[in-house]
Formats: C-alpha cells, sequence, structure tokens
C-alpha cells in the first residue's frame, strides 16, 4: 500500500467532477465537428460510369442515387439485361467511390483530433 494509505480508505474524489465535465464538453464539441463534417458530406457528389459511358450514374453523401443518364443507343428493348447490368455496375462503383469519399474525410476529421478511427 501506498504512503498516506489507509486499508479501506477510497482515494479523494477532488476534481473528480471537474474532469468529468471537461470530458463531457470534449465529447460534445467532438460529436458537433463531426455532425458538420457529415453535413458537408451529405453535400458531395460522386458519379461512375459504365458502358463505356452508355450508363452515368450520380449519388451523394447520404448514398441516395441522385442522377441518372442513359445513352438512348443502349436502351435495346431486345437486350434489357445488358442495361440492368450497367445501371447495376455504375451504381455500384459510385456508392464505392462516395463512401471512400466519407471515410476519407472522417479519417482527416478524426487524425486531426488524435482519434485515429
Amino acid at each position: 500500500m501506498g504512503k498516506g494509505m489507509r486499508a479501506g480508505k477510497k482515494p479523494s474524489a477532488k476534481g473528480g467532477n471537474a474532469d468529468m465535465q471537461r470530458q463531457l464538453a470534449q465529447m460534445q464539441a467532438i460529436q458537433k465537428m463531426m455532425d458538420e463534417k457529415q453535413a458537408e458530406i451529405d453535400l458531395m457528389e460522386a458519379t461512375a460510369t459504365s458502358g463505356g459511358g452508355a450508363v452515368s450514374i450520380t449519388v451523394n453523401g447520404k448514398k441516395e442515387i441522385s442522377k441518372i443518364e442513359i445513352k438512348p443507343d443502349v436502351a435495346d428493348p431486345d437486350d434489357i439485361e445488358m442495361l440492368q447490368d450497367l445501371i447495376i455496375t455504375a451504381a455500384n462503383e459510385a456508392l464505392r467511390q462516395m463512401e471512400e469519399i466519407s471515410n476519407a474525410e472522417m479519417n482527416k476529421l478524426t487524425s486531426s483530433l488524435g482519434l485515429g478511427m
């Protein structure tokens, strides 16, 4: 047992409440910064194409499709499956790109805060 410590005596809690208040304030500030960063990300867009530009899909930071462009010559009524595949490919790539952008932006924020997520 350390000097000045008696069995059954609890360490003094002086300053403990102030430390908790400071930590809570820091966590609230970090949460606010993360919410602001997420709002910025929500406004970003990523666009991907497939079929050599025949299909183009844009997604926003909320990972919602906001725009689809299809070149008229790719819309063959006898080959709908190809068009569906092109749309799926472009959509998945645009979503992957937006996920990458979102992660990179959040990593920038957390590393600047020393949180390294």
